[in-house]
């Protein structure tokens, strides 16, 4: 049975982690997945829905950055705009982009005719990574009833690894996936939760490292194979942290820590994305008036914001890998989970 890293005893940082070290510690945020394998299928769709009510009505304070541009994301120009985020972000596979992408409209749409929303106009966000290694990727196996199917399904628990739009990932080499961590970041006299989840594709072996410890040598003399770095990571942060849209994307950016942790140099061909949104600033769709009142920390107290998100990035890369099985394309590739070798 795989383990998740402090189930193993290997404890990354020094904050405390949420209730369930998930993205789900922050309240009202639920993930759900749909995975597809079979018939030279090893992909699917993930969704993470930031609150239960309809975001086109009251959406949520956003932000983005990418590190490296090597990617197909979609939704990403009106975020840097206006700083908002109106539909649940879903994650999968590169050529899946377009249809996931109309699958979000379709939702959309359906939600708000059913609560008497007039819809014009909508920004769905997805996110991708190649799984083409592992996946019949032309196949774009993907369609519009997952979707829906993955927001139905989507819940405080959820599975990690190879499941949903990581099944077909590779990770440092290994089996690859989706990942989650949170931290607990105390401001003042309140506490607050930041939660991370990941899908990861991307690293070398040989520079994958647990705690400073070179683990992806070791795994590289029992393999003698090490693939370059040509994948991707998608981060996604959820927080309930009173933040701006630019104290969200000074944030996020702190992923890369997390990364360059575990080893990553972030290679040419890697698409390093991370979106991120809080649940504190909702923004009305239609104006009660020409002001509004916004919460927001003080920037001298934002180090633990960073500190959180560097240490719960680097968790839930580890996580996505240590959660993930070993998977065979049906063309006869291999990717084996870290867990073989733990």
């Amino acid at each position: 049975m795989n383990m998740r890293a402090r189930d193993r005893g290997i404890v990354i940082g020094e904050m405390k982690t949420g209730t369930k070290n998930r993205i789900t510690d922050v309240p009202g945020v639920t993930v759900g997945h749909v995975t597809l394998t079979g018939d030279g299928r090893n992909t699917g769709v993930t969704v993470i829905m930031p609150s239960e009510d309809n975001m086109f009505v009251s959406k949520l304070t956003a932000a983005c950055h990418v590190l490296n541009g090597f990617g197909k994301t979609a939704g990403l120009m009106q975020i840097e705009e206006l700083g908002t985020i109106e539909t649940p972000i879903a994650l999968t596979n590169t050529l899946n982009v377009g249809l996931v992408h109309d699958a979000l409209v379709g939702y959309m749409i359906d939600r708000c005719e059913k609560d008497g929303v007039r819809l014009r106009s909508v920004n769905p966000v997805v996110a991708e990574c190649n799984d083409a290694s592992l996946n019949n990727i032309h196949e774009r196996a993907v369609r519009e009833m997952h979707v829906r199917e993955a927001i139905e399904k989507a819940s405080q628990d959820f599975e990690e690894g190879a499941v949903g739009a990581g099944r077909g990932m590779t990770c440092h080499g290994l089996k690859g996936g989706i990942g989650t961590a949170s931290r607990v970041v105390e401001m003042g006299s309140e506490d607050f939760t930041l939660g991370v989840l990941v899908l990861t594709n991307h690293g070398r072996m040989k520079d994958f490292c647990i705690s400073g410890e070179r683990v992806g040598e070791k795994v590289y003399q029992k393999l003698n194979e090490s693939l370059p770095d040509k994948g991707s990571c998608i981060v996604v942060m959820a927080t309930d942290l009173p933040l701006t849209d630019r104290q969200l994307k000074r944030v996020i950016r702190r992923a890369s820590v997390g990364l360059a942790r575990l080893g990553s140099f972030i290679g040419h061909g890697s698409g390093e994305v991370f979106i991120g949104f809080t649940t504190a600033n909702r923004v009305p769709n239609d104006a009660d008036g020409a002001i509004m009142n916004l919460r927001a920390i003080h920037e001298d107290y934002i180090d633990r914001a960073f500190r959180a998100m560097a240490e719960a990035t680097e968790e839930a890369v580890l996580n996505s890998m240590l959660m993930a099985e070993t998977v065979e394309s049906q063309s006869g590739t291999v990717r084996r989970g870290l867990s073989e070798f733990m």
